[in-house]
């Protein structure tokens, strides 16, 4: 263990008190650390697993001055917060990831800036400053293509497909610049993976993951991920590659496409614990939280490795709810309810995994009818 670990009672402060901030906090209860949770809004699930809670505003100096005082390390569990609050806190307490890694993630421009300037590879893409700049972008990458607000996207949350120059003129006079244009990608799935690094060097990835989405929302995640071995493993060190050259400390969730020639883009990145690594919690005896967890405290990583193949399907809104009964009935699934007081359409309730016996696939990245009947069961419901 390393001389700097986070010893046992030790505070950890998560900024943010989400589903993210609640399961991450049942994590570090395990290791022995006491959790202090930061939230802008009053009521948040994870108050229900943390020690202590503050509501208050994420760029208020005085609370945040509190907060870091009250704590021996922060880290935050989704990107829209303040990366000059961060910074604030981490002029007083260390800080997990940095809040230069957030401020990249959070800003489609400076995330796309810099996996270029990597070499890794990601879908064409300009920067549209302005409504001038949208012709322009429509010559150089054609139709269709994608429009994004470059900050604060999330669940298909601010994103315009341009199909043609008639859906180019329509679009409203107000939109929120910059925007970024990308070329439209013809893939054949998306896959993600879960790199954790800590500040010792380790790093270590969960199984790659495919990932199907609904309404822009993140319905099912199967792991491992339907692809060939080989591509798994270039998604693996692509992960890696970007962790160690950012310098994460903590968890990175890389989201990617595999394109219909078989080649791989990056995405996003998301320096946070991530929806498509909840499957960890079953599949895996430490899963993507603890993970995480250990490497903002400085402790071992060992290799996460997968005791079962799993199916992640996300509970969305009253229609996830009503599944509940009927999963709670039904053997060889695991429920995960999130705590949140009010049930609005859009919004994750919580998420089921089904696990299966790694033999039950022919291979490390193989496909079973047995697999398959799950995943037809899940997307079903």
């Amino acid at each position: 263990m390393s001389h700097n670990a986070l010893p046992a009672g030790a505070k950890i402060g998560i900024i943010g008190g989400g589903q993210l901030g609640r399961m991450s906090a049942v994590a570090a209860s395990r290791l022995g650390y006491q959790v202090h949770i930061l939230s802008a809004e009053s009521d948040p699930p994870a108050q229900d697993t943390a020690r202590a809670v503050t509501i208050g505003a994420y760029d208020d100096e005085a609370v945040l001055r509190r907060f870091a005082e009250s704590v021996d390390v922060i880290t935050f569990e989704f990107e829209n917060i303040s990366s000059g609050g961060l910074d604030l806190l981490a002029s007083l307490c260390p800080v997990h990831p940095a809040g230069r890694i957030l401020a990249i993630s959070q800003d489609r421009i400076l995330e796309k800036t810099f996996l270029g300037a990597q070499q890794i590879p990601v879908a064409p893409w300009v920067s549209v400053p302005d409504a001038a700049s949208l012709e322009d972008a429509a010559t150089e990458l054609g139709f269709p293509f994608l429009l994004k607000t470059t900050r604060f996207g999330y669940d298909g949350k601010g994103q315009f497909r341009i199909a043609d120059a008639e859906a180019l003129a329509g679009l409203a006079s107000d939109l929120p610049y910059p925007l970024v244009a990308e070329g439209f990608v013809d893939f054949e799935r998306e896959l993600s993976v879960m790199v954790a690094r800590s500040a010792s060097g380790a790093v270590r990835c969960f199984s790659v993951t495919e990932n199907q989405h609904r309404d822009g929302i993140l319905d099912i995640s199967l792991a491992p991920a339907r692809i060939p071995v080989v591509l798994a493993e270039e998604a693996e060190a692509l992960a890696r590659r970007i962790a160690e050259t950012i310098g994460l400390i903590g968890i990175l969730g890389v989201e990617m496409f595999v394109s219909t020639r078989g080649t791989l883009l990056v995405n996003e990145i998301a320096p946070r614990p991530h929806n498509s690594g909840h499957w960890t919690m079953d599949a895996c005896l430490i899963d993507q939280f603890e993970m995480h967890i250990r490497a903002v405290a400085d402790l071992p990583l060992p290799d996460p490795f997968r005791h079962s193949d799993a199916v992640m399907k996300n509970l969305v809104g009253p229609e996830g709810m009503a599944l509940c009964d009927a999963v709670l009935d039904r053997s060889g699934l695991a429920l995960h309810l999130y705590g949140k007081s009010e049930c609005r359409p859009g919004r994750k309730m919580g998420h089921v995994n089904a696990l299966f016996p790694l033999g039950a696939l022919p291979g490390p990245y193989g496909v079973s009818a047995r697999f398959d009947s799950a995943l037809e069961d899940l997307q079903e419901a």
